[in-house]
């Protein structure tokens, strides 16, 4: 087993498709599934299960990728120890967050970083937020963006970047006649109109938050992964839906949607990166966490 053949299979364990892990590694896909191969040679298991559509972890191969992550993690660490002699830090660090944090929060930090810090490579990947503390426990990343929910997970370290509210919206015009372009005036009105929610996470906990208190159970229209797309269904006028300001903010759409003045109002997002403690005695992890000190 070599490191070049661990970083391959965790290529593929994210992927989870030769072809772009393939891409991602520079080399054929028959080069990447000869090495796979030959690591399941090597482990005497299946680390996955594939056909011609689907490649899938076998359990074996998910206990395998906590391994894989670990020694990768540990590899780069030992290596800029044994091989740096000067002050320069080199190596990669990934970061995940939304499409919105990353041409919003982190543009200019990631702009910063690269100023400070060049010898560093940044991976970013980029879905939905509500997967961030995830990826972190799984150690797929390094370092993520998101919104703190209510409990953080023991080892999980957190440090604020900004409040964002989370506002109710509307079509600007009404379109149909059970998706009002106004505050609706009475819980039974609320009940009978679309909403648009976001499918899991800090917002959704929110908002039904919201709904319990006021007594109302809400007709729910869709259940969306990703903040975006709500903006885009709202304008379509399918319904009410409930985003961060912040995402509004940045929607090219934001000017086919209007903020609906509903009291009380939701709890804001309090908005930051996400990292775990231990992860954090890697220096190139910690010179990205101490930039937002600086920029604080």
């Amino acid at each position: 087993m070599n490191i070049r053949i661990l970083k391959q299979f965790l290529a593929l364990a994210d992927a989870l498709h030769f072809g772009r892990a393939s891409d991602e590694c520079h080399i054929s896909i028959s080069a990447l599934s000869r090495n796979i191969r030959h690591l399941e040679d090597e482990l005497g298991v299946a680390l996955f299960n594939r056909d011609n559509r689907t490649v899938v972890l076998t359990q074996e191969g998910q206990k395998f990728l906590k391994y894989a992550r670990d020694t990768s993690r540990q590899w780069n660490l030992i290596r800029h120890e044994l091989t740096d002699n000067t002050d320069q830090l080199s190596g990669e660090i990934s970061l995940y967050g939304s499409v919105t944090a990353s041409y919003s929060f982190l543009y200019e930090l990631l702009r910063r970083f690269r100023i400070a810090y060049p010898g560093i490579e940044i991976k970013l990947r980029t879905g939905d937020p509500e997967h961030a503390i995830a990826h972190i426990l799984d150690g797929k990343e390094d370092i993520t963006i998101a919104a703190r929910p209510t409990n953080l997970p023991r080892g999980v370290a957190f440090k604020p970047i900004a409040i964002s509210p989370l506002l109710f919206i509307a079509p600007l015009e009404q379109q149909v006649p059970n998706v009002p372009n106004r505050v609706p005036l009475a819980p039974q009105e609320w009940a009978t109109i679309p909403m648009i929610l976001s499918e899991s996470g800090v917002s959704r906990t929110r908002v039904d938050e919201w709904f319990r208190l006021h007594g109302i159970t809400p007709k729910i229209y869709a259940q969306v992964t990703g903040n975006e797309a709500i903006v885009s269904m709202v304008s379509l006028g399918f319904g009410i839906g409930v985003v961060p300001k912040i995402v509004l903010d940045n929607s090219p759409l934001k000017d086919r949607v209007q903020v609906l003045d509903v009291r009380p109002e939701l709890e804001p997002y309090d908005i930051g990166l996400f990292a775990l403690k231990k992860g954090l005695k890697n220096p190139m992890v910690e010179a990205f966490w101490s930039l937002m000190e600086e920029e604080g």
